[in-house]
């Protein structure tokens, strides 16, 4: 199941939903909120926000066969990155947080996928042309943060409860390194993009194991969160297509 266009791709992640839906998956949570992105990204292709409209539409859309390579992988209990594989782990743990699916998924498709898609796609010194267009990106998930702050907080009444211990809720909950993790993906993709095959995948390794690392930090923070997390988990919606159906009309 691999696209080779945003349509695709929205067609794609629309029977995800659907699937997750009918079976009441969390892996929903993130497909519903991925669909919203990519919608935005789309529409900004369309009407010429970005310096390449035909270089962004392949961008996008290799992006999403990552995601897509991953959840078949798993589907067939083949062997996929580590950080993926515990991604999609946790979507059975039912005591995790909306925004703790959500954030599990957002750091392996960023932090890992981000910076191998880059770099394959224009390699060498052809990187350095994409960097304008890839730094837009972050002006599109800047516009939807607000949106997706406020269905989290309908959904998760109490999840300010972690501004206590972390600042500003966007920066803990959902742009808890959003930016950071680009640039971070970015710096990977100047590694990555001068590199022969064979090296490249040793260090997509070292990297995988970076990001499956922090993802556990985030499915298993520290104990200091305990209280805190008990109390938002009390709180939230345990309606799983409802908690969907939310996140995927955001950009409506």
């Amino acid at each position: 199941m691999l696209a080779n266009n945003t349509d695709e791709v929205i067609q794609y992640l629309d029977a995800i939903i659907a699937e997750a839906i009918e079976e009441r998956s969390r892996r929903g949570f993130f497909a519903a909120l991925y669909r919203q992105v990519t919608l935005k990204v789309k529409i900004g292709i369309k009407h010429g926000f970005f310096d390449n409209a035909a270089r962004m539409e392949e961008f996008t859309t290799q992006f999403a066969n990552r995601y897509f390579r991953a959840w078949d992988d798993y589907q067939k209990n083949i062997k996929s990155t580590r950080s993926w594989q515990s991604t999609f782990d946790a979507v059975q743990k039912s005591e995790l947080l909306i925004a703790q699916h959500l954030l599990l998924a957002i750091n392996a498709h960023i932090n890992l996928d981000l910076g191998i898609v880059a770099a394959e796609l224009c390699p060498g010194d052809k990187l350095q042309t994409l960097q304008d267009d890839f730094i837009k990106i972050n002006a599109i998930l800047s516009d939807l943060l607000e949106p997706v702050e406020l269905v989290l907080g309908q959904l998760s009444p109490l999840i300010e409860i972690l501004d206590k211990f972390g600042g500003k809720k966007d920066e803990v909950i959902f742009n808890f390194s959003i930016r950071k993790a680009r640039q971070e993906a970015w710096n990977n993709a100047k590694i990555l993009a001068y590199q022969t095959p064979d090296i490249q995948q040793a260090i997509v390794k070292i990297i995988d194991s970076k990001v499956a690392f922090l993802g556990c930090a985030i499915a298993n923070p520290s104990r200091t969160f305990d209280r805190a997390l008990d109390l938002i988990k009390k709180s939230e919606s345990d309606d799983v297509i409802a908690i969907i159906n939310a996140l995927n009309t955001i950009a409506d």
